[in-house]
């Protein structure tokens, strides 16, 4: 049963409480004076009880905000740590990145020397050939 159903019923079972008492003691063939006595002892034990499931909601509601708080406290703390993650993550992926294209381009600049190289020699060839 949750806590505020709890709180309810006791709710519920003191006023029913108090007011049967009270019903009681107007129809009890006491004389005006007992029959006062009798509802200020009921008044005083409603009163304590009310106060005593008081301080037990109040301590069931701390309860439940400290969990609260801590539940927080820890999804936050991982969080952080899988944004963090997640940082060095990216990080090693752009530097790899960045060392792709950093490699690919003294490849292409190897490949580019390399085609003029080759024409060059051709070129070269061609040039003969038309002389001889």
């Amino acid at each position: 049963m949750s806590d505020k159903k709890i709180v309810d019923f006791m709710k519920g079972f003191l006023v029913g409480g108090a007011f049967g008492a009270v019903f009681a003691l107007l129809y009890a063939p006491k004389s005006g004076k007992e029959t006062r006595e009798d509802l200020a002892e009921k008044a005083e034990d409603f009163y304590e009880a009310a106060r005593k499931d008081y301080e037990q909601a109040l301590k069931t509601a701390r309860k439940s905000y400290e969990n609260t708080l801590k539940k927080l406290r820890e999804l936050e703390k991982e969080a952080k740590k899988k944004a963090e993650s997640l940082e060095e993550t990216i990080e090693e992926v752009v530097e790899k990145g960045r060392e792709t294209v950093e490699g690919s381009q003294e490849k292409i600049k190897k490949a580019v020397e390399t085609g003029k190289e080759v024409l060059e020699k051709e070129k070269e060839k061609i040039a003969k050939k038309k002389k001889s």
